[in-house]
């Protein structure tokens, strides 16, 4: 239980939760482990959980026609992903696939938004790392795509 509190600590959207908060949100993660190449989720399929990897590493890529697999990203311990599924209620945007084995903690759609219903303080903090966080992406998204269309006008 320790070392599942010290690791919500540092993600990014629990990073300004009390050890109380912090303890409530642990309470609600399960553990769930991958063998090498075992899909998490794919493209498509419904979300309902958030991941946050505890050991190994997790592969975020996509299927692109004519490709095959393209890899987008090679996730590390500490890392949160599948969260924009359980925010916006859609499909999964990516594959996640276990690089090689891995441990990681999940966190249903029903109790993150049970833990924000009964705890104002708690959602409030939660939902304003989301914003930041969900605002740094964008930004770093629309970086990238300044870059692309600068390199692609010559």
């Amino acid at each position: 239980m320790a070392e599942v509190t010290e690791l919500l600590k540092n993600v990014a959207i629990f990073k300004n939760l009390d050890a109380e908060e912090i303890a409530q949100v642990a309470d609600v993660c399960k553990d769930e482990k991958f063998v090498s190449g075992e899909f998490i989720f794919r493209e498509g399929e419904h979300g309902n959980r958030l991941y946050l990897i505890v050991e190994g590493e997790v592969r975020i890529s996509r299927d692109v026609p004519g490709s095959g697999e393209e890899a987008l990203a090679v996730l590390k311990p500490g890392a949160l992903f599948g969260e924009m599924a359980v925010f916006d209620r859609s499909e999964r945007s990516t594959h996640a696939i276990s690089n090689g084995g891995c441990t990681l903690l999940s966190i249903t759609r029903p109790d993150f938004e049970m833990l924000l219903d009964f705890n104002r303080e708690l959602a409030y903090k939660v939902l304003w790392a989301c914003v930041r966080l969900l605002s740094m992406r964008l930004r770093s998204t629309n970086d990238s795509l300044r870059s692309f269309l600068a390199m692609s006008m010559f």
